[in-house]
């Protein structure tokens, strides 16, 4: 059972919600994201996109777009070379489309996520040579690629790096890091060192978006013309699982506004065939619902289907890109219930279970779904968790990881085991040979220093709120905090003592649980919880019995109380509205 805390973050309350004209639980909310001071606060409700941060404060950002702005007067040749994620297909959208609409001599390559792997490679450089390709220039990649880069500069092609990954360093004796930037002509990755630019946590296509801002500046083309762009920055920073925070949250929340009205063929037809409705896209449909349909080419087939969907000319054509991705998507699905099925055995019957970080190796996995299964498997255990698969050349992996724990670092701890990896603090990937990985397994725990403490599941509950505070003006009110995502969560809260009046178990597969509930204070509200029923209805019987729970099924007396972790919600029904709660764990 995961252990309950109350977030105690403390400010004046009631101030915050005199001055901003909201609730005081509002108020505790924004401080719980660490939203502090007045300027802070008004930038996280009323942010607009006149708050972003000037572009040109990135470093070679300048720079690069004059060196653009130079090929593209000279008619030389220009290769994008992107990644197969969501990121990366987005990043390479934003620049292909832009350089285009200004007449540049442009094509791009997304690697092959099995033949080539992650980034820039020896082929792919030499291709580029071989094609006449004057200027490469990488998205959502090439930070981590110093060799690679420096081919390039020896046979003679200008380079020029977008990324947001982190800058690969060695760590000298004294424990000062050194950094290893590749020898592009121009980087521009706002997690450098020197870079000066406020905001560090934008995604891949967040930075082309930055890029083109400063391109469309140098050749006199009006701005509104890069905000084109926005909503794929937007759709990128949620895919990619960035913090909401900060710009950001900026980005996300205007971009969204773009994406529900967005003239884009593919994108329209995608959330046709997903059943959605524009101006109805939050941000959890593109998380949840449409992302993955993104990432599915790159996956099982080639991300060029997705950027084909992306750039279709017509409905019929954007139709038939969108109905492939939805049915890829399907198979993703199937494919990554086998895997996860698969990696819970070994960790529930092997020596895995008593490791701190997971190393799960399934030789016959699809590669591809590796990162899934580790982060369904790190939700599971909530351990840091890196799912293995062999491939033509040895092993490769993804790791996904716990808050308190820094893959990316702890990795660097034994980079001599490693062919390639990189990534962030919350994720990584890797290829190693296969000899290694038991010993990779071995040093990730020798090496690590989680206590038990870190991996203990834990409930953070923003307000501890009697369900008789719930109000249709509150929900209204919380949805000002949208968009919601990783490092905005979607607020929880908390009561105990409710009384369970009547349960219904409902859903093709038994998976929603409908409840009447009574409060405390006697008010009466639906509660649904979806997940694992059965272990709900195991948790009830054992604490009062299995004729309590029979007799709330019937709707009868059972003097069953519990407690729950909440958030509440307005249901409409047959043009009626009520007030509904969705229970997110219990006690």
């Amino acid at each position: 059972m995961e252990k309950w805390v109350v977030a105690a973050k403390r400010a004046d309350f009631k101030g915050i919600a005199e001055e901003f004209g909201i609730d005081q639980v509002t108020a505790r909310i924004i401080r719980n994201r660490e939203v502090v001071g007045k300027e802070e606060i008004e930038k996280y409700l009323h942010g607009t996109l006149k708050d972003l941060h000037d572009p040109r404060q990135m470093k070679d950002i300048v720079l690069a777009a004059e060196l653009l702005q130079k090929k593209i007067k000279q008619e030389k040749k220009i290769r994008i070379l992107g990644d197969y994620d969501i990121d990366g297909v987005q990043s390479v959208y934003i620049l292909y489309d832009a350089l285009r609409r200004c007449g540049a001599q442009v094509d791009y390559v997304i690697p092959d996520r099995i033949a080539d792997g992650y980034g820039v490679n020896e082929r792919l450089v030499r291709h580029a040579l071989e094609d006449g390709i004057d200027t490469i220039l990488t998205c959502d990649n090439g930070i981590a690629a110093f060799q690679e880069i420096s081919l390039a500069k020896r046979l003679g092609m200008t380079v020029i790096i977008t990324d947001h990954h982190e800058v690969p360093f060695e760590v000298h004796k004294d424990g000062e890091r050194k950094y290893q930037i590749p020898p592009a002509d121009a980087v521009v990755n706002p997690k450098q060192a020197d870079c000066t630019y406020p905001f560090k946590c934008l995604c891949g296509a967040a930075v082309a978006f930055k890029l083109i801002q400063v391109l469309y500046q140098e050749l006199g083309k009006a701005q509104k013309e890069a905000l084109l762009y926005l909503e794929n920055a937007a759709f990128a920073t949620v895919g990619d699982v960035m913090d909401l925070q900060g710009e950001n949250r900026i980005l996300v929340k205007e971009g969204l506004k773009a994406f529900n009205h967005t003239k884009n063929y593919g994108m329209r037809a995608l959330m046709a065939r997903n059943q959605l409705v524009p101006g109805s896209i939050k941000s959890y449909h593109i998380g949840f619902v449409l992302g993955p349909c993104l990432n599915a080419s790159g996956r099982l087939d080639t991300a060029k289907r997705a950027l084909d969907m992306l750039l279709a000319e017509d409905e019929y054509q954007a139709a038939e890109y969108a109905g492939d991705l939805y049915d890829l998507n399907v198979s993703r699905k199937e494919m990554t219930e086998q895997g996860v099925l698969r990696a819970k055995e070994l960790v529930e019957h092997t020596r895995l279970k008593e490791d701190k970080v997971l190393v799960i190796y399934l030789p016959d996995c699809h590669e591809s779904l590796a990162g899934i299964i580790a982060g369904r498997i790190r939700e599971q255990y909530n351990r840091p968790t890196f799912v293995l698969t062999k491939s033509e050349e040895g092993v490769k992996g993804s790791g996904r990881s716990i808050e308190p724990y820094s893959m990316y670092e702890e990795m660097t701890k034994c980079k001599e085991l490693f062919v390639k990896y990189g990534g962030h603090p919350m994720a990584a990937g890797l290829s190693l040979p296969e000899e290694n990985v038991e010993i990779f397994c071995r040093k990730m725990n020798e090496n690590t220093i989680l206590t038990d403490e870190d991996l203990q599941g834990k409930v953070v509950i923003d307000v501890p709120m009697p369900l008789d505070y719930i109000s249709k003006k509150l929900i209204s009110e919380l949805s000002i905090l949208e968009p919601f995502g990783k490092s905005n969560e979607k607020p929880v809260f908390a009561d105990r003592n409710i009384q369970i009046l009547s349960l219904r178990i409902l859903g093709k597969n038994q998976n929603v649980c409908r409840m009447q509930v009574k409060s405390q204070g006697g008010v009466i509200f639906t509660a649904l919880y979806f997940g694992q029923v059965q272990q709900f209805l195991d948790f009830l019987e054992e604490k009062y019995s299995m004729d309590a729970v029979k007799r709330a099924m019937a709707g009868r007396e059972s003097g069953i109380l519990v407690s729950f972790v909440y958030y509440p919600e307005i249901n409409v029904y047959n043009g009626r509205e009520s007030i509904q709660i969705v229970v997110k764990n219990y006690c």
